[in-house]
C-alpha cells in the first residue's frame, strides 16, 4: 500500500528564519512560502533529491501547528508523509484494520495539489502520518 516517502514535515515558529537556515547554512533550494488556509499552515519545501523537507508555520490562531508549537516552542518533527496510489482505497483498508483517520475521513487537497489524509499518531508508534495520493 505504501509508496515512497514524500516528505518529512518540521513545525517551526518562524518560517523565514527556518528557511534562511536551510538556504544560507545548508545551501538548500527553498520554495516560496505557500499559505494553506484549509490546513491552517504556511509551508515551504526543501528538495533533498530523494525526498523533501516541509517546513510548517502556523497560519491563524486555530492552526493545529500552533498547538504543537505551544508544547515544542523551538519546533520539531511534526509528521511524515507517504505516497499511496489510491487514497480512498488506502483509507478504507486502514479503517477496516482499526486505524484512526483524523477528521471526517474525507481527503483534503494538500500543498502539492493532491488529496491527503492524516492518521492518528497513537496508531503509528507516536508518529503523525500523512498519506498523499501519488
Amino acid at each position: 500500500m505504501l509508496g515512497r516517502l514524500n516528505h518529512v514535515a518540521i513545525a517551526v515558529p518562524d518560517l523565514s528564519a527556518a528557511s534562511a537556515v536551510y538556504r544560507d547554512t545548508l545551501g538548500a533550494r527553498v520554495t516560496e512560502p505557500q499559505a494553506l488556509p484549509e490546513h491552517g499552515v504556511t509551508v515551504v519545501f526543501i528538495d533533498v533529491g530523494n525526498t523533501k523537507i516541509e517546513l510548517l508555520e502556523p497560519l491563524g490562531e486555530n492552526s493545529p501547528i500552533a498547538a504543537f508549537l505551544a508544547k515544542n516552542a523551538s519546533g520539531g518533527m511534526h509528521h511524515v508523509c507517504y505516497e499511496v496510489e489510491d487514497i480512498l482505497a488506502a483509507r478504507d483498508r486502514l479503517k477496516a484494520s482499526g486505524a484512526r483517520v483524523l477528521g471526517d475521513g474525507t481527503p483534503k487537497i494538500g500543498a502539492h495539489g493532491k488529496p491527503v489524509l492524516f492518521l492518528h499518531p497513537k496508531d503509528f508508534q507516536g508518529t503523525l502520518v500523512e498519506l498523499e495520493q501519488a
